[in-house]
């Protein structure tokens, strides 16, 4: 099963999509081209393949993975994805080191209790915002520190709207993550900036309307929300 959200924009992984402690996959078309934000687990695995082909038509073709970081429930399933649909997989070269290395300290797979297999990213960004062209579209990558040194978001447009891949806004941060408070407020005010029309969210889901997606980034902006969030989401459970 996936999710529609709007015209070549779908949802196809993520709690009650594929495996309960995956992170939300978005699957975005731009013509004969797609991409994936980010993999999950990997745990479902079968499932994920079953909503892609829901969505992309046989003569389509999943050019790019985008990883948004290196945590485990967003990259564990990335190796698995490029060998079945042989995309190339982008990530930032500030987290691409734990992923190539297989850190499961710094991935959070030890969280999961899982063993994060290393993997080559194939184009790492660099700096602050770089841009990739996807068939008959462009996909930004900006960088966005805070949750992990190398968190990235991504914005598209479809129909005229800015659409926000900005899959942890909500962190949390932890210092076994190397997160960093002072950058990730940083990077929520750089988000309000973008004044996106849509965000879509790793575990919050799809945000719609400009003014609901500045309340939910000013939301984490606060002390208690980004406390409050680590407190209910530590690492026993954290998902």
């Amino acid at each position: 099963m996936s999710i529609r959200i709007k015209n070549d924009l779908w949802q196809v992984g993520g709690t009650g999509l594929t495996h309960p402690a995956d992170a939300a996959i978005y699957l975005v078309r731009f013509g004969d081209k797609a991409a994936l934000i980010d993999a999950g687990t990997g745990r479902g695995h079968q499932l994920l393949m079953k909503n892609i082909s829901e969505c992309l038509e046989p003569h389509a073709q999943l050019e790019y993975l985008l990883l948004s970081h290196c945590h485990f429930d967003h990259t564990g399933g990335a190796r698995t994805v490029r060998d079945e649909y042989g995309c190339r997989i982008v990530a930032h070269e500030l987290d691409a080191i734990y992923l190539e290395s297989g850190d499961n300290r710094v991935t959070g797979a030890a969280w999961y209790g899982a063993r994060l297999e290393p993997f080559t990213v194939d184009i790492q960004l660099r700096g602050q915002e770089s841009s990739l062209s996807i068939g008959s579209g462009t996909v930004t990558a900006i960088h966005c520190p805070g949750h992990s040194p190398g968190s990235v978001v991504y914005t598209a447009e479809i129909d005229g709207q800015l659409i926000l891949f900005g899959q942890d806004v909500h962190g949390p941060l932890h210092s076994e993550l190397l997160s960093d408070e002072k950058q990730y407020l940083n990077s929520l005010a750089r988000l309000l900036d973008l004044q996106a029309d849509l965000l879509l969210e790793g575990h919050f889901g799809v945000i719609e309307t400009e003014k609901e997606v500045q309340a939910f980034i000013e939301e984490w902006k606060s002390p208690v929300g980004v406390t409050h969030y680590a407190i209910l989401y530590a690492p026993d459970d954290w998902r």
